[in-house]
């Protein structure tokens, strides 16, 4: 190669029993994205009488996870150059692995350094499977997006309803908490045979593409900035959504255990959502009207919590959920569609996943501030509705055709 010559390295596409393999793989992962975090909140309660834990500190079992997410998507893109994206991915397995280990083990100290490691794990493997999907599946983004999310949001709802029963038997909550290692270490199993993939032959570009791909960084491209904005404003309203709404329906008169089946039931029409709109965003030329509509479910849904009898409560819970649903299947599908390259595509997601989760880390706690300074809902769920508007703004912006790179 002389010097008006670059390259890049494109991977060898799956084939035959590699292609299967390789899609169990991406699921199974995706089933762990999220069970060792979600099935914490439902017994909260055991661990903070066991350990003596405040709320506060409790809750930072939920938070510090987000706040991983957060610092640790950035790393991301360079570990998958170093290592490779399947090499990455087995090794965050394992990380995530030891993490469920240490945290089931009887120390405060290790309940929380345990979690910590969880998050470091989880956040590498969220910005680097959008990616995977980009490279390997390129003409099934949409449908391997679907399934990607409905795997993550299923077992995230399973995870909430198992935890509280193995929590009860003989493991106890430790227990609980420990035996989503058997699901990771399932998951490595499957990725350690796709170590083996070789890169093809590198296929060059001219020195002056090459220059100008050098000069486009990610964090100076509107495109991603918009795609990024619009992941941060959905993320609060889920996380807003799933942290508030249970309080928010028993003040205003609803039963504690009817109020908690309200968040089941966004979760299980967030997935149903979740699943159906990447298979339509990738069918589509542009995703802006797509993007504002659903984004716009979140307006007349925390809309009609503040303002409506609570006996509609259920259509409106069942709008949040949708909401919650669809501009999350965008913004993971965004990842692939506003990429030219499976490595835009994962500096997208750590770019858009940073900036996304540390927003979603304060925006439940700045609700529960504005709640606790005012004395009641009916601010909040204002300010809530105010930054739904923003979300339908930049979901409209994110879903216009363009790219985050050059041609």
């Amino acid at each position: 190669m002389n010097n008006h010559e670059n390259s890049t390295y494109p991977r060898s596409q799956p084939r035959g029993a590699s292609v299967w393999l390789l899609i169990t793989a991406v699921l199974l992962t995706a089933s762990a994205l999220r069970s060792p975090i979600t099935g914490v909140g439902s017994i909260i309660g055991e661990i903070e009488a066991a350990t003596g834990l405040s709320h506060t500190m409790s809750g930072m079992l939920t938070t510090l996870p987000l706040i991983a997410f957060s610092i640790f998507a950035l790393t991301a893109p360079r570990l998958s150059a170093s290592l490779g994206m399947e090499r990455t991915l087995f090794y965050s397995m394992l990380l995530m692995t030891v993490g469920i280990v240490i945290r089931s083990l009887p120390s405060v100290t290790a309940l929380f350094g345990g979690t910590a490691l969880i998050g470091i794990a989880i956040a590498v493997c969220n910005v680097l499977l959008p990616g995977l999907i980009k490279k390997d599946f390129a003409h099934r983004v949409g449908l391997m997006t679907s399934l990607y999310t409905s795997a993550l949001n299923l077992w995230a709802a399973i995870a909430s309803g198992i935890s509280v029963p193995i929590s009860h038997s003989a493991f106890g909550w430790r227990g609980a908490l420990g035996c989503w290692a058997i699901l990771t270490i399932i998951t490595a199993i499957f990725w350690f045979p796709l170590l083996r993939r070789k890169p093809q032959r590198p296929v060059r570009v001219s020195a002056a593409a090459h220059a100008e791909l050098k000069r486009t960084t990610i964090w100076r491209s509107p495109v991603a900035w918009q795609v990024t904005i619009f992941m941060g404003f959905q993320s609060i309203m889920f996380y807003v959504g799933i942290s508030w709404l249970p309080e928010i329906l028993h003040d205003q008169g609803m039963s504690s255990e009817k109020a908690g089946w309200m968040v089941s039931l966004m979760q299980m029409v967030s997935m149903a959502g979740s699943f159906v709109m990447p298979l339509i965003a990738a069918r589509t030329h542009s995703q802006k009207i797509l993007s504002a509509a659903s984004a716009a479910l979140f307006f007349v849904g925390f809309g009609g919590i503040w303002l409506a009898p609570t006996a509609f409560a259920t259509l409106f819970i069942i709008l949040i959920g949708l909401g919650c649903g669809t501009t999350f299947g965008l913004v993971i599908v965004f990842f692939a569609l506003r990429a030219r390259t499976a490595e835009q595509a994962a500096e997208l997601s750590g770019m858009a996943q940073s900036v996304g989760y540390i927003l979603a880390a304060f925006g439940p706690t700045l609700f529960g501030f504005i709640h606790d300074q005012t004395g009641n809902w009916n601010t909040p769920l204002a300010v809530i509705v105010g930054l739904s508007i923003f979300t339908i703004i930049f979901g409209y912006a994110a879903g216009r055709k363009g790219y985050v790179g050059p041609k």
